[in-house]
């Protein structure tokens, strides 16, 4: 399978990184939760060619995660926001800076801290089941097919009867 055919398996992880699976997208993404909203924005931060920026940025609006706004009429100059599907981004973008503060920070300790407004505490991202608030880790999950494994390998089943 090559990699521009991933978004169209039967899997949420492969759907998802058809979208966001790259290094430039993630850093975009980082970028835009930490509120830089315009190309030059963007670029300076990220010391990326602004043909490869316009293209993660185009992807981006296309699948809904930012939208292109303009805000200055001449010449014309837009900024970019994430939509309500990009919010939802947050939690992955926050398990990455956990991971990476555990893992990568270096010995001068972690870049930046994450902060709970309400109450102005640092947090680390945690996992928890939203019925009994339990902590959840990987050996604490099953992974089961869900409907829309179930409906293709039923498709599948009914296309090899056809041909036998």
């Amino acid at each position: 399978m090559r990699w521009s055919e991933i978004g169209d398996m039967t899997c949420s992880i492969a759907r998802a990184l058809s979208v966001v699976g790259d290094r430039w997208t993630l850093l975009i993404l980082r970028d835009a939760f930490l509120r830089t909203r315009r190309f030059e924005q963007f670029q300076a931060s990220l010391k990326i060619t602004r043909h490869r920026l316009a293209d993660r940025l185009q992807k981006l609006v296309d699948n809904g995660i930012l939208e292109r706004l303009p805000y200055q009429d001449n010449p014309p100059r837009f900024e970019y926001k994430l939509t309500a599907k990009g919010v939802d981004l947050y939690p992955v973008i926050a398990a990455l800076v956990g991971w990476g503060d555990r893992w990568m920070a270096g010995k001068d300790g972690v870049p930046i801290e994450l902060v709970h407004r309400g109450c102005g505490h640092t947090i680390a991202p945690e996992f928890v089941c939203p019925d009994c608030r339990e902590p959840i880790g990987a050996r604490d999950m099953l992974a089961q097919p869900g409907p829309g494994l179930l409906a293709q390998r039923k498709k599948r089943r009914s296309a090899v009867k056809r041909k036998t």
